[in-house]
């Protein structure tokens, strides 16, 4: 099938059965495509939707998003996951409102040195905001070319890659390469799924390699296996005498970056001295249920323990990176999924009183 073809027979397909209600599809600019694209990484579209209609009614121009604070940016993230997209957003927002006047480049060369902007993140924004002609190769169109060519290997490879990128490169059109992108997009998460996929019903079966060796299954090749690691750790969900929680920002980087979580510690053998570095006397500790967490390279193994303290021996807490968080409060602040649930689902703000009935202290 020659390009042209295979243009032709995407687009025909589009225009019947492709995805034109999607929220980042109306009003379109070039600051909800870029919105969108972040939050697409590695993400479902049907995950990403409701992220996307609050993050959007909150920040709706690149210059609210700018002027927010990074907790509050943060705070309509929790729960989506991979909080570098966040923290990218916000800083980009903010180098293009004063260095550039709040406009985005529109070329890929220039998009593509935007923090947390790649290759392919950078293509969609030219092709769907611009109209420039620039391939794409997200998860979605990875499958779609490595079956439709028959690119063995695992995508993850420098040199499947390279493969993939020379494909998609080709086939794509310097005409409606916006509907062209959309249409990559909506084949691989519609039809050309990761399980079965819909191949009878595909607008490019007939020339689809992978098809015809009846080894549709076979492509794109597995990631390598490898054991993930399990680290372990105890939150410590502390209340003060209001029925205030704890809770302390992580450093701007790594694993939860910026965001507000419990103070840790590795066993419960160091949760009164853990306390005691925070200016905190424990009077009982309870352990909950333990649950597990798992991110894209180790399992994280946490155990809740809910802490009684003295309080006649209460300090102020002396860290800027602590606060007192009443749950009913107004403040915004981002926190991971499993802090958000541990909070919501059981440890709301209470007194004393309640706590030592609950607690039978």
């Amino acid at each position: 099938m020659t390009p042209i073809l295979f243009q032709q027979s995407v687009l025909a397909w589009f225009d019947d059965h492709g995805r034109r209600d999607l929220p980042w599809q109306k009003n379109l600019s070039a600051y909800r495509v870029w919105v969108s694209e972040i939050m697409l990484q590695q993400t479902q579209v049907s995950t990403v939707i409701p992220y996307y209609q609050q993050f959007t009614q909150r920040f709706p121009t690149i210059f609210d998003l700018a002027k927010a604070p990074i907790d509050e940016v943060l705070h309509y993230w929790t729960g989506l996951g991979y909080y570098a997209r966040a923290r990218n957003l916000h800083k980009t927002a903010q180098y293009l409102v004063s260095d550039l006047e709040g406009e985005f480049p529109s070329c890929v060369s220039d998009l593509i040195e935007l923090p947390g902007v790649g290759r392919s993140t950078a293509g969609a924004i030219s092709a769907i905001a611009f109209k420039q002609k620039a391939a794409i190769l997200d998860g979605n169109v990875k499958r779609v070319l490595s079956r439709f060519s028959a690119i063995g290997g695992w995508p993850g490879k420098t040199t499947v890659l390279k493969k993939l990128w020379s494909v998609a490169e080709a086939y794509t059109p310097s005409e409606r390469v916006a509907d062209y992108t959309q249409a990559m997009m909506d084949l691989g998460a519609t039809i050309c799924t990761r399980s079965a996929p819909k191949c009878l019903v595909c607008p490019i079966m007939s020339d689809c390699e992978a098809y015809k060796q009846d080894k549709v299954s076979d492509y794109p090749g597995r990631k390598p296996k490898k054991n993930i690691p399990i680290k372990t750790t105890c939150f410590l969900v502390i209340h003060n005498s209001d029925g205030d929680i704890l809770l302390e920002r992580n450093p701007p980087s790594g694993i939860w970056g910026g965001l507000w979580v419990f103070p840790q510690c590795e066993s419960l053998k160091e949760i009164d001295d853990a306390c005691q570095e925070i200016g905190l006397k424990v009077k009982k500790i309870v352990p909950q249920p333990a649950s597990r967490h798992t991110f894209s390279h180790f399992h994280l193994d946490y155990l809740p323990v809910r802490i009684i303290l003295d309080y006649g021996n209460q300090q102020a807490i002396k860290s800027g990176n602590q606060i007192w968080y009443n749950a009913q409060d107004s403040i915004s602040l981002g926190m991971p999924a499993p802090i958000k649930a541990i909070i919501e689902g059981g440890l709301k703000p209470c007194n004393n009183q309640f706590l030592e009935d609950t607690l039978n202290v």
